[in-house]
């Protein structure tokens, strides 16, 4: 089934699109970013290899509900809980990236009879001083009416999350560089709450040893905003969970290296089909 619409759930307005035929996989995408992220590399190769995949914009992110006044993790985890179940396509396999991963794996702790399989990538178990510091700091940039030049900008996103290995090359730099600064969105309030969600519980590992669904947890050697350990944190906190790690990849390794992620998905996914 294809198509894109409007679903209202959890008292919000969620916009999706589906897009092929099989096996549902709901994919979830990180702070401050669109649904459609994922359609550059993920969903043609996942629509490929026989599944239905189906992106949303997160609350906060236009056109979803922008939900300006602030709202919780839980509040995003029961958003993809209702629009799993509008949809009817439970139980799903859920992937999702950085605070889409935290998203996933609360989802599958508190509804295991939704995801079939979970797959997070860049993720974490609990909130460091560093990531914290940044959130704070991005912030204050918003509240501040501060906003940066395109350059440096774009500049500041590729160094803190593109690998080390793809800025040591000037023209694949320079490509980013240009997308970067082609594909940047003006901080909305939506995004600004996005920002500020907070958690009851910073650290979370222990719990996570409750999550039974079959899980894939896939780390980003270079990623600076999440390092690779966190994401090891994770693994080793579900008792279910595989772990695997893709080389010369920073925070945006789904975009860097997308054949191997898309690898590690379509192979993760087939074992976990039936």
């Amino acid at each position: 089934m294809s198509g894109s619409g409007v679903a209202r759930v959890n008292g919000i307005e969620l916009a999706y699109e589906r897009t092929g035929a099989g096996p549902a996989v709901a994919m979830v995408m990180g702070s401050g970013s669109p649904g459609r992220v994922w359609k550059a590399n993920q969903v043609p190769a996942l629509v490929k290899a026989g599944y239905e995949v189906v992106t949303f914009d997160n609350r906060g992110i236009a056109p979803s509900s922008e939900c300006a006044d602030g709202f919780t993790l839980d509040d995003m985890v029961a958003d993809t809980a209702s629009l799993i179940e509008s949809l009817g396509i439970a139980p799903a396999f859920v992937v999702g990236t950085s605070l889409g991963a935290r998203i996933t794996q609360e989802l599958a702790l508190a509804r295991p009879d939704l995801v079939r399989g979970a797959v997070m990538m860049a993720t974490y178990g609990r909130t460091t001083v560093l990531q914290e510091t940044f959130s704070v700091g991005e912030r204050a940039l918003y509240d501040n009416g501060v906003e940066l030049p395109p350059e440096y900008e774009a500049a500041i996103t590729a160094e803190q999350n593109l690998s080390a290995h793809t800025l040591a090359d000037d023209r694949a730099t320079r490509d980013w560089l240009d997308v970067m600064m082609f594909s940047q969105q003006k901080m909305t309030p939506g995004m600004r709450a996005q920002l500020g969600i907070h958690t009851n519980e910073p650290n979370r590992l222990d719990t996570y040893r409750r999550i039974a669904v079959p899980s894939l947890v896939v780390g980003f050697s270079d990623d600076r905003r999440l390092p690779v350990e966190l994401a090891r944190e994770v693994a080793d906190a579900i008792p279910t969970a595989e772990y695997a790690q893709v080389d010369k990849a920073g925070h945006f390794g789904y975009l860097e290296q997308p054949a191997e992620v898309n690898r590690l998905l379509i192979d993760f996914l087939g074992r976990h089909r039936d």
